[in-house]
């Protein structure tokens, strides 16, 4: 199935979920040993696909407790877990949900004003002008700056935009070739994306609320000027008719999700950049045509042009046939300092350029900075950033060389379960000028390549990465349904994942910065009576509990581990919403999951963050009452700006659904699940 095909086909409902599904077609070519494979090779494709393991594979996931213990009652589980509450009842409909005893505030919608100048959201008259000081669209990461006990400045990425339920009157695009598109339309869409920072206080009555009058409030946008830094700043490869020099690049787009660093300035991590190129130049079935381009090599290993928007037809530096070399300029790690609005973003090259799904910080054991992030696409890859130098006082700031002097790795998955780390490194091995690296900015800019070139495992989606205690981090592999009985291994054990899995892996020594570990499969996910499914849980999870499509992560103050999901339009193979759930990952629980919170129709649930001591948690509810509204029992059709699915958060006639921050704290204000 190729783009057309994708774009006409009735199985998808809405824009995004049309190009999710083009996004599934792998761009990577090498495809021998992938993350299936090796886990085939580790635990026994057979076992897994009975949806039962050996007495060691058991044990090496659950516990040997597992192996013995009797099946309990819910209760007792909830009793034995770390996580203190009563679990929620899976569903969907047209609200969200929230475990008993918790509050779960709208804190801000798109549209919402967010600085002192700002106009109120006016749905119906909208404008780039207004939209640049409003909360943009489709929130995905969010992270929070603490200044004060109760107070700091919320940073917020906005991902992508749905005209289709943005919109009056427009329908879906992708399918006219955007014929209903305007300039001003556009320019909306493009002050809809980047990020929002603007400062919240929590009141005395433990409500938090956000503070319009704080001059550091701000949009940035894919027209926010940034700068560069790292091996590819300045770089012919980076120049521009608009920008000779190749050092300051206008905007960010598609910011999924990010991270915060140690001294809390803002990482946002630019994803899907492929899909906002545009080119004239098709070929007889009316796909770019890239083959006269002096960067098609780059171009076809990264999926540009996507033309998943129309912003080339109306401004040049998206058209690839006018500036060949503007893609280059996007799908690297901004950061910005949310408390100084004149500082400008900074693209940190040296942490290379791929579809970057998170920038998820930690402090190594011997002091330098690491830095995990997923390529996400269907069988590409897992990296980290370990910076030359420990964290110090003197360069805990804004702009630090920790973000530019260092060396980025790229994960290889063995059978005998094994990571090994491999250096992107100019000159060593394969990455030298015969094999088309001239220098460190070829393998920054051509990140994914020198991938390639170094053996890499090919995973499912590498999501979100989250380093835990005592050098644990957790993989969070969302699902490759194209992955061929023939393409598994022993991280990515299932042909035709739909419901993905989670990776624990524990570095050597303890130590983050270590090029060398050990992983294991935290949990298969999917629904665990459907045998073929081979999903594997630990056995006290309840029919509640288990999920599909991991994509998100975070730890609590506790040490604890909470996931959030994203199906997109294949939340009705579960019948279930999206939504956040509680992961046990030692003892005899480890593997066991309760749900806590779940979103409305056709949203995905982003996040997760938690403040304030763990008495405060952030969760952003994106693209409500749009993703496979077609299987939503009594309504069974696509979503429009008129007749959407949901009208959530608002429930107003007049208002089509809007993505929205909630605030989720305990009605006694205690610690959450504690």
């Amino acid at each position: 199935m190729d783009r057309k095909d994708i774009i006409q086909s009735t199985e998808y409902g809405n824009k995004a979920e049309a190009f999710e599904a083009f996004d599934d077609i792998p761009t990577n070519p090498h495809l021998g040993r992938t993350i299936g494979d090796v886990i085939q090779q580790r635990y026994g494709r057979r076992d897994f696909l009975r949806g039962s393991l050996g007495v060691a594979a058991t044990a090496s996931l659950f516990g040997a407790t597992a192996l013995t213990a009797p099946r309990q009652v819910a209760a007792a589980s909830a009793r034995d877990s770390r996580y203190v509450f009563d679990e929620l009842q899976w569903g969907n409909d047209v609200d969200h949900h929230i475990a008993e005893g918790y509050n779960a505030d709208i804190l801000v919608r798109w549209g919402d004003p967010i600085t002192a100048d700002a106009p109120d959201f006016d749905v119906m008259n909208q404008s780039a002008e207004a939209q640049a000081q409003q909360f943009g669209y489709n929130n995905d990461y969010v992270g929070f700056a603490e200044t004060e006990p109760g107070r700091g400045m919320l940073c917020v990425n906005h991902e992508y935009t749905n005209e289709e339920v943005m919109f009056p009157g427009l329908g879906r695009q992708d399918r006219s070739d955007f014929e209903g598109m305007t300039a001003d339309l556009v320019d909306i869409e493009m002050a809809a994306h980047g990020g929002s920072v603007f400062e919240i206080v929590k009141g005395a009555d433990g409500k938090w609320a956000i503070n319009r009058d704080n001059p550091a409030n701000r949009r940035i946008t894919a027209n926010t000027p940034m700068t560069l830094d790292g091996p590819a700043a300045g770089h012919p490869r980076l120049r521009t008719s608009a920008d000779p020099a190749g050092m300051t690049v206008l905007g960010t787009i598609n910011n999924c999700a990010g991270g915060m660093t140690p001294w809390g300035t803002y990482l946002m991590a630019e994803e899907n950049f492929h899909g906002y190129f545009w080119s004239d130049v098709l070929d007889a079935e009316g796909k770019p045509d890239i083959s006269a381009q002096p960067e098609a090599a780059s171009m076809d290993r990264y999926g540009v042009p996507g033309r998943w928007y129309a912003w080339g037809q109306y401004h040049d530096r998206f058209n690839i046939d006018k500036e060949p070399n503007e893609p280059n300029r996007f799908g690297y790690i901004v950061e910005v300092d949310p408390l100084n609005p004149d500082a400008m973003p900074i693209k940190h090259t040296a942490l290379g350029r791929f579809r970057h799904e998170g920038a998820e910080t930690t402090i190594a054991a011997d002091g330098r900075l690491v830095i995990y992030s997923g390529d996400d696409n269907r069988f590409d890859y897992q990296y980290k950033w370990v910076s030359a130098d420990p964290v110090t006082k003197a360069n805990s700031h804004f702009g630090s060389s920790l973000l530019s002097d260092g060396t980025l790795y790229v994960a290889r998955f063995d059978a005998d379960g094994t990571v090994q780390w491999l250096p992107l490194v100019h000159g060593q091995g394969p990455l030298t000028a015969e094999n088309g690296f001239a220098s460190q900015a070829d393998v920054a800019i051509d990140t994914r390549l020198a991938a390639d070139a170094l053996g890499a495992t090919p995973m499912d989606r590498p999501e979100d990465a989250q380093p835990g205690p005592n050098g644990t981090a957790y993989l969070m592999l969302t699902n490759n349904s194209r992955r061929a009985a023939d393409q598994t291994d022993a991280a990515n054990p299932r042909a035709e994942s739909r419901f993905g899995h989670i990776i624990e892996i524990r570095e050597d020594g303890g130590n983050h910065s270590a090029e060398k570990g050990t992983w294991s499969i935290l949990v298969l996910c999917g629904d665990p009576k459907v045998e073929e499914v081979g999903a594997m849980w630990n056995p006290e999870t309840s029919e509640n509990g288990w999920f599909g499509s991991p994509d998100n992560c975070a730890f609590d103050n506790a040490g604890r581990l909470w996931i959030s999901t994203d199906q997109g339009s294949n939340w009705g193979r579960t019948g279930k919403s999206d939504g956040l759930y509680a992961l046990e990952t030692e003892g005899d629980l480890r593997g066991h999951s309760k749900l806590f919170f779940r979103c409305p129709v056709g949203g995905e649930l982003c996040g997760p963050y938690f403040a304030d001591e763990s008495r405060t948690l952030f969760l952003a509810v994106q693209h409500p009452g749009t993703d496979g509204t077609k299987d939503f029992a009594g309504f069974e059709r696509d979503s429009t700006f008129e007749d959407p699915a949901t009208r959530w958060p608002d429930f107003n006639p007049n208002m089509p659904p809007r993505p929205s921050v909630v605030v989720v704290t305990r009605e006694d204000g205690g610690v959450i699940a504690g």
